[in-house]
């Protein structure tokens, strides 16, 4: 039965050799200035199959464009006793498509006419190119083989059932109920294409474009089409902000470009560069109105890349170069990279180096949906804080980094782990700062009320050299918690809970420390230096509470209160308890622009106390 079910697929494709389709009889009936219904008979023949069916075409023009809002076959009985009106035109058109043979097929293509007769050769349409040979090559059943599937399993006891017109019938007809396309559309809340900010410079083709795809090219080989494409797209902020540091008072007007540059070659490699040009290690293009710098204004220029890599996949690549599918996916990257893992709580920084990512695994014997493990390795611009020079400054080109993370979709949850490895490269009294870092989380929803998660952080095996003290040599753990509300999406109250104990470390990223994502108290602006407490959870405990809504997803309200307590009243980092309100406004002007407020109080034991207001203007492009 194999067997003929096969044979009879290979007749399907190769069949029929002979076709001819006639229209004839049109009808175009007026039902007013932005609605026309148009009749036709259609008679269809070839060497396996001929039958004769009228048709019924309405048409509707919705903002100047005619759209075809109903389709069906009808009665042919009921159409014989209608005369066509002599106002209305009438439509005569033939079209046939001939094979000569099983292997060979010859197309041509002729202007049709509106009036010929069925043995006019004047109005035979032929197919205008040669059916590629995947459309007429016996199918092998592998899923291995050319642009198809393996064909489905049958039981040996079904057989395909033979195609007979009786089992089905007309389209189903609504004499009473026009169909309006203004009135569908508001089914999908009225939504209707609109604006979108569109990239400084697309070249190649637009970002976002509809249709069929465009021109390609087979540098690359047939099986991985180039088709290049350069966008330059990013944003500019602007932000007005008043800060008290507790030991520096500042007023400035500051401004910062995130400029983006990608050339897509094909659907899956890419080079991608990022700069920005009017800021450089920390200091900005800006004008102070009081401070240190009271009355000055500070032009800052960089062309250093804060970014450049490569990113593809070896499996398209291969597919590519040998014209045979590849049976894998392998994602690589190589270059000046950024890398994010675990929210940018573990890894967040750009480095020198490459990574590559099993992607996609699944296990039903352990209850593994999906699975995805990335392994990579860094030997330059390795931003850790545990490394160190004698003045307290980070040195980004003194380490290099290995690591490894998975992520795991699993029994309603989601795992992800990992293991880093910072080596330090500097000689001499200043050295041995090595040391290994661990990561663990486990993210939940528990009985649709509560989402919770709980990442954990452990660096160890730090042995200075001289007697210097650690500088990565401790854990820390998160509870991170939000309520599941009437408004699940916008309306988000959350308390998030975290204890440290000596001194944990992030793998890489900048000054930031663990605590970046527990609350808005703790994390700045990147920009004016925005007053925060401590984010480095060494030694310490606390929390963050607080209530976000994003409204209609137009406009962002958060207030918090947040706290760090050292163990024992003081630490080597935090000289007291330390307490914060903060609040923040965003609101989306229009698709392009972007007001952004902040502000917060923060009261410090043992220290100076904290305080900051600020307005950001933010243009996406």
């Amino acid at each position: 039965s194999r067997g003929k079910w096969e044979k009879q697929r290979r007749n399907r494709i190769t069949s029929p050799s002979f076709i001819k389709v006639t229209l004839a009889d049109t009808e175009i009936k007026s039902l007013g200035p932005n609605h026309v219904n148009v009749q036709f008979s259609q008679n269809y023949q070839s060497d396996s199959y001929s039958d004769d069916v009228r048709k019924l075409i309405s048409l509707q023009k919705i903002d100047d464009q005619w759209l075809i809002t109903q389709e069906k076959t009808v009665d042919l009985k009921l159409n014989e006793k209608q005369d066509i009106p002599p106002q209305e035109k009438s439509y005569h058109l033939v079209a046939e498509l001939e094979q000569h043979n099983e292997n060979v097929s010859d197309y041509t293509e002729e202007t049709p006419i509106e009036e010929v007769s069925t043995e006019d050769e004047g109005g035979i349409l032929r197919r205008r190119d040669v059916p590629p040979e995947t459309v007429l090559e016996e199918r092998s059943g592998s899923p291995r083989h050319e642009s198809h599937q393996a064909p489905p399993e049958i039981d040996p006891i079904a057989r395909p059932a033979e195609f007979d017109r009786e089992f089905f019938g007309s389209d189903p007809t609504y004499p009473d109920n026009v169909y309006d396309v203004a009135e569908q559309i508001k089914i999908y809340g009225g939504k209707t294409p609109f604006d979108e900010p569109r990239p400084i410079l697309e070249w190649g083709y637009p970002l976002y474009s509809e249709g069929a795809l465009g021109r390609t090219y087979t540098t690359f080989g047939e099986k991985n089409l180039l088709r290049p494409q350069l966008l330059v797209f990013g944003d500019f902020r602007s932000a007005l902000a008043f800060n008290d540091n507790g030991n520096q008072e500042i007023g400035q007007l500051a401004a910062r470009l995130n400029l983006n540059v990608d050339l897509k070659l094909t659907s899956t490699e890419r080079i991608h560069m990022f700069l920005r040009p009017i800021d450089k290690n920390n200091n900005f293009l800006r004008h102070e109105f009081f401070g240190n710098d009271h009355g000055e204004f500070d032009f800052v220029l960089d062309g250093n890349l804060e970014a450049l890599f490569f990113e593809g996949d070896i499996g398209a690549i291969q597919s590519g170069l040998t014209n045979e599918w590849a049976t894998y996916d392998l994602p690589i990257a190589f270059g000046f990279m950024p890398l994010l893992f675990q929210n940018g709580l573990w890894v967040e920084d750009a480095f020198i180096g490459g990574a590559f990512t099993i992607p996609a695994k699944n296990s039903p014997k352990f209850d593994i949906s999906n699975m995805d493990v990335t392994f990579f390795s860094g030997i330059d611009k390795v931003t850790s804080a545990a490394i160190k020079n004698a003045d307290g400054q980070i040195e980004d080109s003194k380490s290099n980094v290995f690591g490894v993370t998975t992520f795991i979709e699993t029994r309603e949850g989601y795992f992800e782990g990992g293991y880093g490895y910072i080596d330090d490269k500097r000689n001499g009294g200043l050295s041995d700062f090595d040391y290994h870092n661990l990561t663990a989380s486990w993210t939940k929803r528990y009985g649709g009320k509560i989402s919770n998660s709980v990442p954990g952080f452990w660096a160890l095996g730090q042995s200075p050299s001289g007697g210097n003290t650690q500088t990565a040599d401790g854990f820390a753990i998160l509870i991170e918690n939000s309520l599941v509300t009437h408004k699940p999406l916008t309306l988000i109250p959350y308390a998030n809970f975290f204890v440290g104990v000596d001194r944990p470390q992030p793998l890489i990223r900048g000054n930031d420390g663990i605590l970046k994502n527990t609350g808005i108290a703790f994390e700045t602006d990147g920009l004016t230096g925005f007053p925060k407490i401590d984010s480095s959870g060494q030694d310490v405990y606390g929390f963050a509470v607080g209530i976000e809504n994003l409204f209609d997803l137009s406009r962002q309200v958060v207030f918090e209160f947040a706290t760090v307590q050292p163990f024992g009243g003081q630490s080597e980092t935090v000289l007291g308890d330390q307490y914060a309100l903060s609040a923040r406004y965003q609101h989306n002007l229009n698709d392009r622009w972007i007001l952004r407020a902040d502000a917060m109080i923060g009261i410090l034991d043992n220290a100076d106390n904290l305080s900051g207001i600020r307005l950001e203007i933010r243009r996406k492009f």
